[in-house]
């Protein structure tokens, strides 16, 4: 059974940083594109960053323009772990962040939240004004 955990969430002032961790167990972790989304209150859940499964060493990142520049998806195969890196926050940015993994074994991510089959529990991220 595939399970992913998330953590790193916490409250920070604007302007300020988080790394968020997300670790997978069951399933071949390095075989899947991953993905990090976000769910605020009275939103629907969107996509905030991917990142492809590997060819080789190399991978492609995919961002929402609206964290593109501030926020930095990486992946440890040996680790089983997908990172989130966030810069510059802003209270915008704050809702509950899940890390989810692609359906089937696709080298590259999507944006849409209905190709992905297992979700993390969110981990909540706070930006205070």
């Amino acid at each position: 059974q595939v399970q992913l955990v998330e953590s790193g969430g916490g409250l920070v002032q604007t302007g300020g940083s988080l790394r968020l961790s997300c670790a997978a167990s069951g399933g071949t972790f390095s075989s899947y594109a991953m993905g990090w989304f976000r769910q605020a209150p009275g939103k629907e859940r969107e996509f905030v960053a991917a990142i492809s499964r590997s060819d080789g060493n190399i991978y492609y990142a995919d961002y929402a323009d609206s964290v593109k520049g501030r926020f930095a998806i990486s992946r440890d195969n040996a680790k089983n772990t997908v990172y989130l890196q966030m810069n510059g926050l802003k209270p915008e940015d704050t809702a509950v962040y899940y890390c989810a993994r692609r359906r089937g074994t696709y080298y590259s991510s999507t944006r849409d939240p209905y190709d992905y089959d297992y979700w993390g529990q969110g981990t909540q991220v706070t930006v205070s004004s």
